[in-house]
């Protein structure tokens, strides 16, 4: 009964999207008709209203070609579906934050109507005739007027100048951030190791080929001992995964590319043919599987896994990363590659010293109000973006505070006792819409530190 009641609602939030998304193109449809439509010529008028038809129907071509399974040729068509994309995205957003500004509008006339109600006067005999011209009507505030009228404007730009920036610009910028991961009891022969970490390609429409080669040369410029890829390297099916693997074995490091499996490629039913395309161009993707690296004569343990869920298919809460349980050693430093960053808990609960992951895009989107910044990958986890760390061997059920409370050096900083180390990887692509703002791309340099 809960599955049906939470699939039940997952229909009805995505028909309503839909819905709302369908009610936007109208609208917007309907206002460049309108705007067309004030030319000072009937040729201008048919020429613009013409154009603007135009642009609807290859709007609505590529999203019906979209629909059939055309996705595969598409994606090769890279500017017309992203502009698709960011088209129907600014859209949606432009149209409700100017129903925002109309419902604000309209309580606050509703609610200077109440206060500035006139009170009826008391009629005085002999004072009025029924041939007595009515008395004018009072006209709406004209500077309230235009007030909206320009509230309107902005709140309807604002999306779309704000989506255009993200897409030409911020969705290319590639940040490299250089980290030191201060690890416990970390052996003197690994201090010093530099990991490169990219993550989250989603090559297809969003993402071109040249893009992501783009990416592999500026890793390698950071010269890393040791590369790994945590997860999503597509979308969904029929996007190129085999072009995207063939880009990413262009990465070089003398401890070699690992990899692991994302949450997309579960979803495109690509997870064993990633692998199999990671050894075939001499790259490794750990599926459940551990491997033994060795620097400067100090071995350590790679660990592994595909994405992991939180919840059975039946719904009931599961223990993560089960698969490697057995595969944790005692006797040297682990790092895992997982790219759910909620798996983080049990990681440290399973005494994991450094665990990499992304998956959260850093919420790809994110809104500063008031100095506070929101972000839409908050729902998904509370790990959306850098450094975390908590205890080791506290309980996967007790939050990051509580499990600090719980140790045994209460209020110490991370380092004061034996800890676990998560980073939480931005990711270089973009799912949704082709728009990234205040979360640029990242490719990360880590250095191991002793803490």
């Amino acid at each position: 009964m809960y599955l049906q009641n939470l699939g039940l609602l997952r229909s009805a939030i995505v028909f309503a999207i839909l819905a709302l998304v369908f009610v936007a193109q109208c609208y917007w449809f309907v206002r460049g008709w309108r705007l067309a439509g004030r030319a000072r010529t009937p040729a201008a008028r048919r020429l613009l209203r013409g154009l603007w038809i135009g642009a609807f129907a290859l709007l609505v071509f590529c999203m019906v070609f979209f629909g059939m399974g055309g996705r595969a040729k598409m994606w090769r068509w890279s500017a017309l579906t992203a502009w698709t994309g960011l088209w129907l995205s600014s859209a949606f957003f432009a149209f409700l934050a100017v129903q925002v500004v109309a419902g604000a509008a309209w309580v606050w006339n509703s609610v200077a109507r109440l206060i500035r109600r006139p009170q009826q006067p008391v009629p005085i005999v002999g004072t009025a005739s029924p041939d007595s011209p009515p008395s004018p009507p009072v006209l709406a505030d004209p500077g309230r007027r235009r007030f909206v009228q320009a509230a309107t404007m902005m709140a309807g730009a604002v999306p779309f100048a704000a989506a255009g920036y993200g897409f030409a610009f911020e969705r290319l910028h590639y940040d490299v951030r250089q980290i030191d991961l201060p690890l416990a009891n970390l052996p003197p022969a690994l201090a010093g190791l530099r990991i490169a970490q990219l993550s989250d390609i989603h090559i297809g429409s969003y993402m071109s080929a040249s893009e992501v080669r783009r990416a592999v040369n500026i890793a390698n410029g950071l010269r890393a001992d040791l590369t790994v890829v945590t997860g999503d390297f597509l979308t969904s099916t029929n996007d190129p995964l085999e072009a995207c693997i063939a880009e990413l074995a262009r990465l070089r490091a003398p401890l070699g590319v690992w990899g692991c499996n994302g949450n997309h490629e579960i979803y495109a039913g690509v997870e064993a043919l990633a692998a199999e395309l990671f050894q075939r161009h001499g790259m490794r993707l750990l599926r459940q599987e551990s491997a033994e690296l060795i620097w400067h004569g100090q071995p350590f343990n790679l660990l592994g896994v595909d994405y992991q869920r939180e919840r059975s298919g039946a719904g009931i809460i599961r223990p993560m990363l089960r698969p490697i349980e057995k595969l944790v050693r005692r006797d040297v430093p682990n790092i895992l590659l997982s790219h759910n960053p909620n798996a983080f808990r049990r990681a440290a609960e399973l005494g994991i010293e450094l665990m990499l992951a992304g998956h959260t895009h850093g919420g790809q989107v994110t809104v500063e109000i008031l100095d506070h910044r929101f972000s839409a990958a908050r729902f998904l986890t509370p790990y959306i973006a850098g450094f975390f760390a908590r205890p080791v061997g506290t309980p996967a059920g007790l939050d990051d505070a509580a499990a600090w409370a719980a140790s045994a050096d209460v209020g110490s900083v991370p380092g004061g006792v034996a800890h676990s180390v998560l980073y939480v990887n931005r990711g270089l692509g973009t799912i949704g819409m082709p728009v990234r703002l205040g979360v640029p791309p990242e490719i990360t340099l880590h250095t191991l530190r002793r803490a």
